[in-house]
């Protein structure tokens, strides 16, 4: 049995990642660097020249300097040779380093491994709930035409934005990002200090998770581990952690 990881191109494997991302079922973070020119660089798995799967490296932006594997596929047939397969990708593409969605089951188990994990950076937020939160007077009003925003989604980038606005003050700030795969939409919101605890975010979120639907996206949202007021803000406005970006090292 012949297994080699070779240098390809995104559209080659394309077909491959669309398997991969049909098979995800969630928001995929790091999706949108695959279509930026010069960000990654891509391998492309073949068994006895059959292809099988692929990998890839993120090289430029966070990652200049610092090659860093983010997604590894193998077509579910050949899961048993996938630890070969990805020896050969890890020989083939010199990274020593890794930024890893944990609901990617695969790459997450090379995590543990071959790697050492020493820190987790983000976790992410699924819809789960749709509720009822009430504005306390706030109204919510779209910063963005519905034209924009659908040029976004059509193009995978940027977004739009909504405020909340309290007599005639704006007490918070948010939007949704489309630059992840299709349906998913992330969430982003901040809330003014002087307005903070008063339940103004997670109205915020709610209304944009409406928005969200309104334009046929799912959302989904990330937030820093330690930062416990956006974790709170966003379960109570129905949204569930099911993942966690990590980052990791070669052992």
């Amino acid at each position: 049995m012949n297994i080699v990881a070779k240098h390809s191109t995104n559209n080659a494997v394309l077909p491959l990642r669309t398997r991969y991302r049909e098979e995800s079922r969630h928001q995929i973070v790091h999706d949108s660097i695959h279509s930026r020119p010069g960000w990654t660089k891509t391998y492309l798995l073949e068994i006895d020249n059959v292809p099988v799967g692929f990998g890839t490296i993120a090289i430029a932006g966070p990652w200049t300097d610092k090659p860093t594997i983010y997604e590894f596929y193998v077509l579910p047939e050949s899961g048993a040779h996938a630890f070969a397969l990805f020896d050969a990708f890890l020989a083939a593409c010199g990274a020593r380093f890794f930024e890893v969605q944990t609901s990617d089951v695969l790459l997450t188990v090379m995590v543990h491994t071959f790697a050492r994990i020493y820190e987790t950076e983000k976790i992410v937020f699924r819809d789960a709930v749709t509720t009822s939160l009430p504005s306390q007077g706030a109204a919510f009003k779209a910063r963005t035409s519905d034209s924009d925003i659908r040029k976004a989604i059509q193009n995978r980038m940027d977004g739009g934005e909504w405020t909340l606005e309290l007599d005639k003050k704006t007490v918070a700030s948010g939007g949704l990002l489309f630059h992840y795969n299709v349906p998913y939409v992330d969430v982003f919101m901040e809330v003014n200090e002087a307005f903070r605890r008063r339940g103004f975010g997670s109205y915020l979120v709610q209304e944009l998770k409406r928005e969200a639907y309104r334009f046929g996206a799912i959302p989904a949202a990330r937030t820093s581990p330690t930062n416990t007021g956006s974790r709170f803000t966003l379960q109570k406005a129905g949204m569930t952690p099911f993942s966690t970006i990590v980052l990791a090292e070669l052992l």
